[in-house]
């Protein structure tokens, strides 16, 4: 049975991934990571993805194969050049970073693209991940982390759908979710705008069946 890591920097990503791996993957076999003071020490430090930050990546990685994972994916959108040095390191596994997927499918809808965020750093360093040349519009859904963290499932999803909102207004005819967590919010996004809205667990699923060959 094939076996898949999923390696997360925030609790909220555990659950989006998981569900759409039952959904769109089922017979794939799971196993879940969690260290939850990634993000906060990102946040917090002022030293961006020190080599510290890069160490305790390749920490989690080497755990992960150590079980027997055939692949990786990492569910935090704010850690690209670590993922990138983790998948270095292993040329023949397949390892994802969270967002690598949507963007691909993005670019290949080829459009002007709204790209929401409800966690800062992730816009510091997720845009420079698109190709040239395509043009990408970031906003940050103000609070919508916050809600989440309090609980508040509705009011996330109004801070997503309302960045979403002002992205459209700027003539932006796609809109991409940047982290695992504002996947709950794409219903909600898609019927208030009217426009194609991907998600990063959606197209990070498809990938990696892709990938594998499953």
């Amino acid at each position: 049975m094939t076996r898949v890591a999923l390696i997360h920097a925030l609790a909220h990503s555990v659950a989006p991934i998981n569900g759409e791996m039952a959904r769109a993957w089922p017979q794939c076999e799971r196993m879940n990571l969690l260290d939850d003071s990634l993000s906060a020490d990102l946040a917090r430090s002022g030293r961006g993805l020190d080599d510290k930050m890069h160490q305790r990546f390749e920490a989690l990685a080497s755990y992960a194969q150590s079980t027997g994972a055939q692949a990786i994916l990492f569910t935090c959108s704010a850690f690209g050049a670590c993922i990138e040095a983790v998948a270095a390191r292993r040329p023949a596994m397949p390892v994802l970073k969270p967002n690598e997927a949507m963007i691909a499918d993005a670019v290949a809808m080829g459009r002007k693209i709204g790209l929401v965020a409800s966690f800062a750093p992730t816009l510091a360093s997720m845009p420079a991940e698109f190709p040239g040349g395509l043009e990408v519009v970031p906003m940050l859904a103000t609070g919508a982390l916050e809600a989440l963290d309090r609980g508040d499932l509705a009011g996330h999803d109004a801070l997503v759908v309302e960045a979403a909102k002002r992205l459209a207004q700027q003539g932006c005819d796609l809109i991409a979710l940047a982290q695992f967590s504002m996947s709950r919010a794409q219903a909600a996004t898609q019927q208030a705008l009217g426009l194609p809205v991907l998600t990063t667990p959606a197209s990070a699923v498809r990938r990696l069946r892709q990938r594998l060959g499953d």
